[in-house]
């Protein structure tokens, strides 16, 4: 895909991959749509992929969780583009390692909430302006907590398996039409999420966010007659 002028939703975008797959695809001479909560970190990460060499760039404070005003800014982002080409749905929250038992309700809903239900609507927004493009792709940053269970990961894992599964079955509805889907299983990557999550852990020794970006990146220009779907990474 010749990335050019294409127009590339990334959810999460002010911080950790979501930021780096920002600067990455900048170079690409991309338009950039960037969504996440925390505006003053937008206005930083929109005006630096500016600099790096985006064509356009506007940022939307959004928290995806409440649906009603994700739907607005869904909306917005279409009067405001005209149609998307790209959505990159990376946006997501962690939950600190305990039983099931000792993990209060609001963390569950929350968690859930994110990586799940939040990832489901924003891409039910988006699919009526894909469909409308010569060629479109929707690329979801699942984690490997989508491919193995892992203790003390109750919550966490049944929002990335559900993203997983729902992945799959979005590529199978969308086979026959402009729109290519793909995922990607990342490790443990060196952000600030665990800290988020109250870990108390180094995470020097994890993935780099920038390599991530670059596999983002290269899923997306491979020739038409290649489409990568199924990434693993490995630290």
């Amino acid at each position: 895909m010749e990335l050019k002028n294409k127009v590339i939703v990334i959810t999460g975008a002010s911080d950790g991959i979501g930021k780096q797959i920002a600067f990455r695809l900048a170079k690409e001479n991309t338009k950039l749509i960037l969504i996440a909560r925390n505006e003053k970190k937008l206005i930083e990460v929109t005006q630096e992929v500016k600099n790096i060499g985006a064509l356009d760039s506007k940022f939307y404070t959004c928290d995806i969780t409440k649906t009603n005003e994700l739907e607005i800014v869904v909306k917005s982002i279409i009067s405001d583009f005209g149609a998307v080409d790209i959505l990159i749905n990376n946006a997501w929250i962690r939950q600190k390692l305990m039983h099931l038992d000792k993990i209060s309700k609001e963390i569950i809903d929350e968690v859930i909430g994110a990586n799940l239900l939040a990832l489901i609507h924003i891409t039910r927004f988006f699919l009526p302006s894909l469909r409308t493009r010569d060629e479109a792709a929707i690329i979801n940053i699942i984690s490997k907590s989508g491919l193995i269970a892992q203790e003390g990961q109750s919550v966490y894992t049944a929002s990335k398996y559900g993203v997983r599964w729902f992945t799959d079955t979005l590529k199978i509805d969308l086979k026959n039409t402009n729109i290519k889907v793909a995922w990607v299983y990342q490790s443990g990557t060196n952000t600030n999420m665990f800290q988020k999550a109250g870990e108390d852990f180094s995470t020097e020794s994890f993935t780099n966010p920038a390599d991530i970006a670059d596999v983002i990146w290269y899923i997306l220009t491979r020739p038409d007659k290649i489409w990568l779907h199924d990434i693993s990474i490995e630290k």
